[in-house]
């Protein structure tokens, strides 16, 4: 045990010699994150949860550069670099939770999968044998799987043992006591598993070392097999849409793109394997999948540009064809060249992901901007609704329209092109918009559509019962609960319990039944619903309403029910039915 101590005790040290900014990072992000939760709906929240991210990218970046120092030296030339990087990643997200849009989820998603690329070939710049690359990235990914298993271990067990102290001994921990146990252990405790497990770093995670023994069963008669069982598949379907002559649905997109990535995995898996004459199962496939990918690339590119040339660029649609261009190139690549190397793998998709992020005017971001106004120009002409410049409401366009425009201004909005958009709204509404869209809230979809005075809905009888539609929903979803004891929000799906001063509470039914089951007892809110409706229902429209709310008496407790939206069918045999497809707020007070 003693010696144990010592050896745990010695790495550890070397650990704090060799890592010190890997370490720091790490510091940074589980101290940030513990604060971030500590002042939760505070103003200085999200600058804590900023600092977080930034040092939870950290900590892959300065281990990219530990190895790449290790290969060629330079290492504080490096890390200022690595810093300057991360400093700009701070400042370049938003300073409020309000203004982070999706656009910086996407650049976070970009840079985290950009970093541990960087981390798979950061050693391997120069010609090192191909030998060592692979067993580099086996022994990595062996220890980050080795240290999700331990921070599991180690997170229950403190987690565990902190709720026991607590529970009988009466403690009486604040409950955010686990969420910053579970953070700080995740993060720090995480990263320093990892580095225990790769102490050595570059020299000792390039050594050969024999073939997990699991992983060779698991490629071998589980994930290939799968493989070419899925490609079987596809290739089917392929041969269903020339039979039929038929455009592809949008999701074989995904599905190619699945059987490529995992394919090229694979390959990555059982490349020590495909010299070996025992395995021919393994070889023949390393020999055979580049080719069979020819074809299905054939079908993914007509996928996505059906979708592209039907509704323009968007970032998600943007990023789908840079990675079906990226497998297009590494198929190419190994297809062609006999003398190819799997370092071009991950090497070439991380230049795809830093000319995705940066590259001037074909990045995702000005292509999705670019793509989006010419959709916007485009359809506001075909459907003859600009007069002299300006969009005119008054005209009468079909629903699917005002719905398309209604997104196009929305997605741009988002993305801060508010000018562009007032470039074809009259002086007159210019005011009105303006305050739209610097709201910067979710309304912006439902203003922008509302404005369309004249729409045209779908009563053909022969796709289905013919009806109308209305729409009505609140401005912005606030709510005071003064005067109120307890809050609770229930998500829009069935069965969504709560309880409040001993007693149960269920809702049911937001689709033309909304139901409430207190103590056993049902309750029908229906009726209240059709009060709410009843004004408008012989509109066809998307109604604006400052709040959707009513009060129900249920024993010795008033609720208060607060809705975000509502929609009603009218149907032509006068039926109607309403759909609440939004979160409902319960306020509860004991009278």
């Amino acid at each position: 045990m003693k010696t144990k101590l010592k050896e745990i005790w010695g790495k550890t040290d070397d650990i704090l010699f060799r890592y010190p900014m890997v370490l720091t990072m790490a510091l940074i992000a589980a101290i940030s994150a513990v604060v971030a939760i500590e002042i939760d709906h505070q103003p200085n929240q999200f600058m804590a949860t900023k600092l977080a991210f930034t040092g939870c990218l950290g900590i892959s970046v300065m281990f990219g550069i530990k190895m790449l120092s290790q290969r060629i030296g330079k290492e504080f030339l490096f890390e200022i670099f690595g810093t300057a990087f991360l400093f700009w990643f701070f400042f370049y997200l938003p300073n409020s939770e309000k203004n982070f849009t999706e656009i910086h989820g996407y650049v976070i998603a970009c840079l985290v999968i950009i970093t541990h690329l960087f981390v798979s070939f950061a050693g391997f710049i120069n010609k090192i044998p191909e030998t060592n690359f692979w067993q580099y990235n086996k022994n990595l990914f062996i220890n980050i799987f080795l240290t999700a298993v331990f921070t599991g271990v180690l997170v229950l067990g403190v987690e565990l043992a902190i709720l026991a102290v607590d529970k009988l001994f009466d403690f009486n921990f604040n409950s955010t006591l686990y969420p910053k146990t579970f953070f700080f252990l995740s993060i720090l405790g995480s990263a320093f598993i990892f580095l225990i497990f790769n102490d050595k770093g570059l020299l000792e995670l390039e050594k050969d070392g024999n073939y997990p023994q699991i992983l060779k069963f698991f490629t071998q008669f589980v994930l290939i097999p799968l493989l070419l069982i899925y490609s079987v598949i596809l290739y089917l379907y392929a041969g269903k849409i020339l039979l039929h002559w038929e455009l592809p649905r949008g999701w074989v997109s995904y599905l190619v793109l699945i059987y490529s990535v995992v394919g090229t995995l694979a390959l990555l898996l059982v490349h020590p394997l495909k010299e070996d004459s025992a395995k021919s199962w393994v070889r023949i496939f390393s020999k055979i999948f580049y080719y069979t990918l020819l074809p299905l690339l054939v079908l993914l590119f007509v996928a996505i540009f059906t979708r592209i040339l039907e509704y323009g660029y968007t970032e998600p649609r943007y990023f789908v064809l840079l990675l079906a261009i990226w497998l297009t190139t590494v198929v190419l690549y190994f297809v062609i060249f006999k003398k190819n190397t799997i370092k071009f793998i991950p090497i070439s998709l991380f230049v795809f992901g830093v000319f995705a992020l940066i590259f001037p005017y074909f990045n995702a971001f000005s292509s999705a901007k670019r793509s989006q106004k010419a959709e916007l120009q485009n359809i506001l002409t075909q459907n003859k609704l600009l007069e002299n410049g300006k969009i005119n409401f008054n005209k009468t366009v079909q629903d699917s329209v005002a719905i398309e425009i209604a997104n196009k201004f929305e997605f741009l909005n988002k993305r801060k092109e508010g000018d562009f958009l007032l470039s074809y709204i009259s002086a007159k509404e210019t005011p009105q918009f303006k305050k739209i869209f610097e709201e910067k809230n979710y309304t912006t979809f439902l203003e922008v559509r509302s404005k369309f005075k004249n729409i045209k809905y779908n009563k053909d009888p022969k796709n289905g019962e013919a009806y109308t539609r209305l729409n009505i929903y609140i401005r912005n979803f606030n709510y005071a609960i003064s005067g109120y004891q307890q809050l609770f929000k229930v998500a829009n799906y069935n069965h969504q319990e709560f309880s409040f001063d001993g007693n149960s509470f269920k809702i049911y039914g937001f689709n033309n039944q909304l139901t409430l089951n207190f103590n056993q007892q049902i309750i029908d809110l229906s009726p209240e619903i059709n009060k709410i409706i009843a004004p408008y229902q012989n509109r066809e429209k998307e109604i604006i309403v400052d709040e959707i709310s009513f009060t129900k008496t249920v024993g010795k407790y008033e609720l208060k029910f607060l809705i975000a939206g509502i929609d009603y069918n009218k149907y032509a045999g006068k039926r109607g039915e309403y759909y609440i497809n939004q979160d409902i707020i319960v306020l509860i007070k004991k009278l």
